[in-house]
């Protein structure tokens, strides 16, 4: 924590305790090679090359003789068949970097009704990175989560925004190129802010009907339109949702989070007022929770956000600093 004057008063900033779930990636992406085709087609064809396979949005993941959920890599054996099953062309892949050495590639298999019969029992099953549980910082996790996002920005690009005719892969999976106006489009991120609103010993937590659990309040969140900072995102998301005004607004880390295509910015917001106005569209309900209730939140009757989310790390280090 760091405290510093804001106005005429003092607030302490709350520090980020660790990395977040998805943001810590092992991989060096040298992009100046995904211009090399000759390295590109050599590294497709080593058989020390790694490929992370997806399928339909999922990611091979298993369970370790410890309990703990591990990413799965395949061998370039084990994807030369994966490209070429029901895709007469090959299946869609893109190059990620390279880790300790060994080029890394996401492969897309959704082309196949099945993925099972392809691999092997031990190898795992594809599933929702998001229901993997991964609590704790994980290099695989966030190589996972790459390829993930990245192939899902190629799976709807396939056409070009500007003409409508069909794009091309170029850069080794980085860019589709339109093949009449030749317009480049590049993979998309959308900035969202997402904040913890706090005000004394209270923070402002939020349930909406697109949570997967009718339980669950988590922090508010929204995204970033064009022309607007960061800190203004906060406070129009905050006084828009739920009425509250904002005064200091301290950022806290960011993390990638596709799913399908966005990066979240992580704030702590200072309420100047306490009143709460939901607007029903986005919100079910809205309520100040004590950080005791949120320490006993089970007791209290809610569950806080996954533990793979921002939104559980801004309040984990705001329970942290109280």
């Amino acid at each position: 924590m760091i405290a510093h004057a804001y106005g005429t008063a003092t607030v302490t900033l709350i520090l980020a305790s660790r990395p977040n779930v998805y943001s810590s990636s092992p991989l060096d992406r040298i992009a100046a090679r995904r211009e090399d085709p000759d390295w590109i087609a050599a590294q497709l064809a080593d058989p020390e090359t790694l490929f992370v396979p997806v399928w339909r949005t999922r990611n091979l993941v298993r369970t370790s003789r410890e309990g703990d959920p591990e990413a799965v890599y395949v061998s370039g054996a084990v994807a030369a068949t994966l490209r070429m099953q029901d895709a007469p062309h090959g299946a869609p892949w893109a190059f990620l970097g390279i880790q300790d050495g060994r080029a890394v590639f996401a492969i897309d298999i959704s082309a196949t009704d099945d993925p099972a019969p392809l691999l092997p029992e031990e190898f795992g099953r594809f599933v929702d990175l998001r229901s993997v549980g991964w609590g704790v910082p994980r290099p695989e996790a966030s190589v996972l989560a790459h390829a993930r996002g990245l192939l899902h920005w190629r799976q709807r690009h396939r056409f070009c925004g500007v003409c409508g005719n069909p794009c091309e892969v170029k850069s080794a999976g980085h860019v589709m190129r339109c093949t009449v106006c030749d317009m480049q489009h590049f993979p998309r991120t959308d900035p969202a802010v997402i904040m913890l609103v706090h005000r004394g010993d209270r923070g402002l937590l939020g349930h909406s009907t697109r949570f997967p659990r009718a339980t669950m309040y988590s922090t508010l969140a929204g995204f970033v339109e064009p022309g607007e900072t960061l800190e203004e995102a906060v406070r129009r998301e905050v006084l828009e949702e739920s009425g509250i005004q904002i005064g200091a607004v301290h950022y806290h880390s960011s993390q990638p989070w596709p799913f399908p295509g966005n990066i979240m910015l992580g704030f702590y917001a200072e309420a100047l007022t306490e009143d709460i106005t939901i607007d029903p569209e986005e919100l079910k309900d809205a309520r100040w929770f004590t950080r005791h209730e949120m320490r006993d939140h089970k007791q209290h009757g809610f569950d806080l956000p996954r533990a793979d989310s921002i939104a559980r790390r801004l309040i984990e280090d705001w329970l942290a600093a109280g």
